[in-house]
């Protein structure tokens, strides 16, 4: 994993915190691409939402709207069965709607419970390892150009709780997440001296559907919102983000 940074307690963020630049959310109808899409749109930021349930992204949309957010976009996306060019045509009609891309934050994430190895069918497994690490690979590589093409722009990839997702029965989630904390690590050696930031999230436990099926026998409510780790999330993508470049930013809490 990458060096560990800490998120200052003390920052807050504004309407103009992120104000003029475009925010690409995958995973944006769920409980913490939907905090994040609107926590961007909050600091000023123009969100563009991924997802594969047209419906669940125009209500999103609708929403977006009445909070006054900067006019979102939509861009339905099925991360389990896109093809490559599926996500160069995403890029393609961002370039010409909105003509430039700051951020793209990995929210989406595929978690089937927890099973053993030995029962593990495979195509649950590559499922898993096609939505967790194949299509943010496909993602990010068809946004780099434009990514890089802005002064200041950043990838945040989400991760989990390795002493715990690296334990039995976590199979292809847990596999999955070890992946992508070697993805960011690669990108960042590859894009260091570039305007292009990368970012490892570590979410502490999040009131979430994710989290009620994994620990099923545990009272969520009273774990904190998505809301609290999607205000980390807009700090990543913040100039004052850059002091956590090529690090985890590690929001549990203390033992």
């Amino acid at each position: 994993m990458m060096p560990t940074a800490q998120f200052p307690q003390d920052w807050s963020p504004d309407a103009q915190t992120l104000a003029g630049r475009v925010i690409m959310v995958t995973g944006a109808t769920g409980g913490l691409g939907s905090a994040v899409a609107h926590a961007v749109s909050s600091a000023g930021a123009t969100p563009v939402l991924v997802g594969k349930r047209k419906r669940a992204l125009e209500h999103l949309y609708d929403a977006l709207i009445e909070a006054g957010s900067p006019q979102p976009a939509i861009a339905p996306l099925d991360l389990e069965t896109a093809t490559p060019e599926a996500y160069v045509e995403v890029v393609d009609a961002l370039k010409r709607e909105l003509g430039r891309l700051d951020g793209l934050v990995h929210a989406a994430a595929l978690f089937e419970g927890l099973t053993p190895m030995a029962m593990h069918r495979p195509d649950e497994w590559l499922r898993v390892l096609q939505v967790n690490v194949s299509a943010p690979f496909a993602l990010t590589q068809a946004c780099m150009p434009m990514l890089q093409q802005a002064n200041d722009s950043a990838v945040v990839f989400v991760t989990d709780d390795p002493e715990r997702t690296g334990r039995a029965h976590w199979g292809a989630y847990g596999t999955s997440k070890a992946a992508i904390e070697r993805m960011a690590s690669i990108l960042h050696d590859e894009t260091d001296r570039s305007s292009l930031r990368v970012h490892l999230l570590l979410p502490g436990p999040m009131r979430t559907a994710l989290r009620r099926l994994a620990w099923f026998g545990e009272d969520t409510m009273t774990h904190p919102t998505p809301e609290d780790t999607a205000r980390a999330v807009v700090y990543l993508l913040s100039e004052a983000g850059r002091a956590a470049r090529g690090h985890t930013l590690d929001l549990r809490p203390a033992a």
